[in-house]
């Protein structure tokens, strides 16, 4: 794996995985459900991934909507490659909506809707907290 999937919690995070891409749960949540889409590539311009990569995203941005339109009710969602600091090909997968979700007796508003989302909002999970929201994505993600 390379070192920004391995910064993002894998194995532990790992909710889907595909030949070329890995679904992963955010470690800190700025809005509930939010998730990393990281290339196993070791390449860190999204140009340099194969043409096979690219194509599968169709398959991995379906899983993704699909899993946390079900589990958030999202209104909106953002796919945001911020790879200042990890360098390897990834996406930050944010589920937007208004008002507040909750999950495992914990309360995730969206602080920058209907703008650009508050990524220093992050909430921490515990880690049962964190397990059980692995187990219901990543079973809505095997549908």
């Amino acid at each position: 794996m390379n070192a920004t999937i391995e910064k993002f919690g894998f194995p532990t995070t790992l909710l889907h995985e595909l030949e070329h891409w890995m679904i992963l749960l955010r470690p800190t949540q700025p809005t509930l459900g939010s998730l990393i889409l990281a290339a196993k590539s070791d390449a860190t311009d999204f140009s340099a991934l194969p043409a096979q990569a690219h194509a599968e995203l169709a398959d991995a941005t379906k899983a993704i909507e699909s899993a946390l339109h079900t589990f958030v009710d999202y209104e909106k969602i953002n796919y945001l490659m911020l790879m200042m600091v990890d360098p390897n090909v990834h996406f930050h997968v944010i589920p937007r909506y208004e008002g507040i979700r909750e999950f495992g007796g914990l309360v995730f508003p969206d602080l920058g809707w209907p703008k650009f989302p508050d990524l220093g909002a992050s909430q921490e999970l515990d880690a049962a907290t964190r397990d059980s929201l692995i187990e219901k994505l990543s079973a809505l993600m095997a549908r």
